[in-house]
C-alpha cells in the first residue's frame, strides 16, 4: 500500500534552519526506510506554488503565494507499506524528530 506523507506550512517553524541534531535523526531515518525499501520518494515544495483551475473549457493559471498558504503542502514523502496502520506509525517518528507542525497521510491509489 502506499501513502503519501505531507507537511503543511503552519508557519510554526518559520525562518528556523533545522539545527544539526534534527538534521542528524533525520538523515538516519531517512537513510533506515531507504534501506527497508518502504522510502520511494521524498523533498520538500515551494509553498508558493501554482493553481490551475479547468472551468467550462477554459483553464486559469493563477501564481502564488495564496491566502491560505499555511495550509500549503511544502515537503511530502512517498512510502509503501504493508498497512495504514504502519504508515502512521512511521509518520509518527517522522513528527517525534522534527517537533511541532501538522501534516496528512493519503492512500495513493492506482499503479
Amino acid at each position: 500500500m502506499r501513502f503519501l506523507l505531507m507537511t503543511t506550512d503552519d508557519g510554526s517553524s518559520a525562518g528556523n534552519p533545522p539545527d544539526e541534531k534534527l538534521m542528524r535523526e533525520m538523515g538516519q531515518f531517512i537513510e533506515e526506510m531507504t534501506k527497508a525499501g518502504v522510502l520511494l520518494a521524498t523533498g520538500g515544495l515551494d509553498p508558493n506554488g501554482i493553481h490551475i483551475k479547468s472551468s467550462g473549457g477554459e483553464v486559469t493559471v493563477t501564481d502564488g503565494p495564496f491566502a491560505e498558504a499555511k495550509e500549503a503542502v511544502v515537503g511530502f514523502a512517498l512510502i509503501d507499506v504493508r498497512s495504514r496502520e504502519e504508515a502512521i506509525e512511521l509518520s509518527k517518528r517522522f513528527w517525534s524528530i522534527v517537533g511541532d507542525g501538522q501534516g496528512e497521510i493519503r492512500q495513493v491509489f492506482g499503479p
